[in-house]
């Protein structure tokens, strides 16, 4: 296989992947936009994959038969089934062997920034509570509430809709509900005008600043268990459950140390690999500018 095809070939298929990763389509189905930005990515990205196989990290650098179809696997759960990713490839003029000589490359050079990584320290204790103590914030979540609501809207165009009318309609289901807060998902499935009627009227974990302020501030008060009086936004008419609460904090060191410890771990490993990236452009521009 010449070097021509080859480089036809992976700008192929990472325009798929680009594509795949970034726009949620095939390449077929992008914008002339889309398909612009998404050949400045290719092209970005053939440039950089070239110099870091050719740097002298890369010396000894194998890919497993298992890492290329692991790839594989997951490009193919991207498609809907395993015709759509064969379409695709076809429509690229690519088959799976060919796919395979490309994720042989990319995955190549995954492996050498990993090699590049290997000797990084470990993130120490001392590391990550100082971290989280410089960034308190970071950790703090606000109180939520497990809601779901049934809404009949206000709109004079419609008899059933007037505001005299809707609102003599949702104080007739505050009525059914007396006592009865278990019917109020059949009730809102039943009765909402809210697309949230499909599932039972569930807005779900709501924080504070997510709904109109008049139904914002009676939710907060409310506890688990309770439904409102009816309440007027500018759509409507409404009534909100609370299902669930669940108070303000700020995360222990305890709770947030694991996932905090992968990341200060991933941001290790990124800022090494952007170090080493960019002082190998830099020695690539000085080799052209002097050779």
């Amino acid at each position: 296989m010449t070097d021509e095809y080859l480089n036809e070939a992976t700008n192929r298929y990472r325009l798929l992947r680009v594509a795949l990763e970034h726009f949620k389509c095939e390449p077929t189905a992008l914008t002339d936009e889309q398909h612009q930005q998404a050949l400045r990515i290719v092209n970005n990205q053939v440039q950089i994959e070239r110099i870091v196989l050719r740097s002298s990290e890369a010396a000894g650098v194998i890919v497993s038969d298992a890492q290329i179809e692991e790839a594989l696997e997951r490009i193919a759960a991207q498609h809907d089934d395993p015709s759509a990713m064969d379409q695709a490839l076809t429509e690229l003029g690519m088959d799976k062997d060919q796919l395979r000589q490309m994720l042989h490359a990319e995955l190549r050079m995954e492996n050498v920034l990993e090699r590049i990584c290997a000797d990084l320290p470990p993130i120490t204790d001392a590391e990550i509570q100082d971290y989280y103590q410089t960034n308190i914030e970071r950790f703090t979540r606000p109180p939520s509430r497990r809601t779901r609501h049934i809404l009949v809207t206000i709109n004079p165009d419609y008899p059933e809709n007037t505001r005299e009318v809707a609102r003599t309609r949702i104080e007739a289901i505050a009525h059914r509900l007396e006592g009865k807060i278990q019917n109020f998902e059949k009730q809102a499935a039943k009765y909402s005008e809210c697309p949230t009627a499909m599932e039972g009227g569930l807005l779900g974990e709501v924080t504070p600043g997510k709904l109109y302020p008049e139904l914002d501030s009676y939710l907060f008060q409310m506890q688990a268990g309770q439904v409102s009086p009816v309440l007027e936004s500018p759509i409507g008419f409404h009534l909100l459950l609370c299902e669930q609460v669940t108070p303000g904090g700020t995360s222990s060191l305890e709770e947030v140390q694991p996932r905090l410890l992968d990341w200060l771990q991933s941001r290790q490993r990124q800022i090494r690999q952007r170090e080493w990236l960019k002082a190998l452009l830099q020695q690539s521009v000085s080799e052209k500018v002097h050779g």
